[in-house]
């Protein structure tokens, strides 16, 4: 068994090793360019670009739906060139770092904070609040993700340390789990990686957004549905009960049987294949892996919301550092956001780690569930904007633009409101019960 491991390991651990040159860290595609433009020459409708890293200059020609205006010069642009209008023509430019004001600084440190509290709450959850949160503030969709991945790992380590004191956290399925996710991570990189060469930072954005929604209702749904269920059964207990599907999965004897002593399941390894690969491709190409993570835990592996949550801060913890290693490689990780956003969740990530001590195992998925469920209304909102800007769709009017945007924004502030108000609330009340319990065996002790 030892020996089965170790070579899983190696392999998980090399194979991506290998191949990352190719996938992350070697030459970009030709018609997708990174570096700034110095100069712009109005009437022959021509542009100076110095490319990055190499420093070669370039002269590229403004697409027939751009105007000279549209370039700004001197900041960090992905430029996407039109390879069937000709040699050089620009396609579409996207400015990569968005402009820091104090109002966006202020807005990253409290999406951050309640973040964090959600990650250490309900496991790496954290991500699918802050992935929207920056691309409505102006970043692209592919540097949200990376520099969202980039915050993960050192706020995932602090969540599964506090947590693991807690005796929450189950260190092996974590490490059985990591093994394929990090093969996901390498393959949901590629996939980012072709989108943005055949369509951009718009191609990014939509599918993003695509992503997100599909999978906030699908599995938000789900989870809320079953938090209705257990809250219906529980008692004074923790209220676990494990799912149909996982009690049949356990039943499989395909070798190699392991035991997971925290989350008191005996299971295939080869059950964990499939949910530890499909985290690591959706954190790395959503930065979300815990939708798919925690979720397969509970009804696929059977562990309880409690230790699942705990587990994939372990696992996001592995995925965030190798991941983030490849989006550096790629230059798309904007430091600033990762800083501001990281100095609040480190916070935020023990207070929801320690609100878990209080609550019962629904009032987690119920935390899940509807935060999930409201922040698919707020990426569905911009997917027409999407769709017209890659042109697949009637350029939308300003007033309709408007108002779609309104309800992004709004719902987002709605989904941070209600998750940092339900674990706030949940956390007081527990820790008020927990104290009243305590006085009472205090004075049945003495009594």
């Amino acid at each position: 068994m030892r020996k089965l491991l170790v070579v899983l390991f190696l392999a998980g651990f090399l194979a991506p090793l290998l191949a990352s040159s190719a996938l992350a860290g070697g030459p970009p595609p030709k018609d997708i360019l990174k570096g700034v433009f110095t100069q712009v020459d109005a009437p022959s409708r021509t542009a100076t670009f110095k490319k990055d890293p190499s420093g070669e200059i370039l002269t590229l020609t403004l697409g027939a739906d751009m105007q000279p205006e549209d370039i700004r010069i001197n900041k960090k642009a992905m430029v996407s060139l039109d390879k069937h209008a000709g040699e050089g023509v620009i396609k579409d430019i996207s400015i990569m770092f968005m402009d820091m004001t104090p109002g966006k600084i202020i807005a990253l440190i409290v999406v951050g904070l309640i973040g964090g509290l959600l990650s250490g709450f309900i496991g790496s959850g954290g991500a699918f609040v802050l992935t929207p949160a920056m691309m409505s503030l102006g970043a692209p969709g592919a540097v949200a993700v990376a520099s969202n991945m980039c915050h993960k790992f050192p706020k995932a380590m602090v969540g599964t340390y506090k947590r693991f004191k807690y005796g929450q956290v189950d260190i092996k399925l974590a490490a059985v789990m990591a093994v394929t996710a990090i093969i996901g991570v390498q393959i949901g990189i590629m996939i980012q990686k072709y989108i943005l060469r055949q369509w951009g930072n718009a191609g990014s954005n939509l599918y993003v957004s695509v992503i997100f929604v599909i999978v906030l209702v699908l599995v938000g749904g789900y989870v809320c549905y079953d938090a209705y269920k257990l809250s219906k059964k529980d008692d004074s207990e923790d209220g676990h009960q494990v799912s149909g599907l996982a009690l049949r999965l356990q039943k499989l004897e395909l070798p190699p049987m392991m035991h997971f002593k925290v989350a008191k399941v005996r299971i295939s390894a080869w059950i964990t294949v499939p949910v530890g690969l499909a985290t690591g491709m959706l954190a790395a190409t959503i930065a979300v892996g815990g939708f798919i993570g925690v979720p397969g835990m509970i009804y696929v592996v059977g562990a309880s919301a409690v230790v699942a949550s705990a587990t994939e801060l372990g696992i996001a913890f592995i995925m965030g550092a190798w991941g983030s290693i490849q989006w550096g490689l790629s230059g798309l990780i904007d430091i600033r956001m990762t800083l501001l956003i990281l100095s609040a969740s480190l916070i935020g990530v023990q207070l929801g780690a320690l609100g878990t001590t209080y609550v019962k195992d629904y009032m987690i998925k119920i935390v899940m569930a509807a935060t999930m469920l409201i922040v698919a209304i707020s990426r569905g909102a911009m997917i027409p904007g999407y769709l017209a800007d890659l042109g697949w769709l009637a350029p939308l009017e300003h007033s309709m633009a408007s108002v779609l945007d309104s309800v992004s924004f709004w719902a987002l502030v709605a989904a941070l409101a209600v998750a940092g108000g339900i674990i706030t609330v949940a956390m007081v009340i527990g820790m008020m019960k927990d104290k009243a319990e305590k006085r009472m065996e205090t004075a049945v002790s003495h009594g």
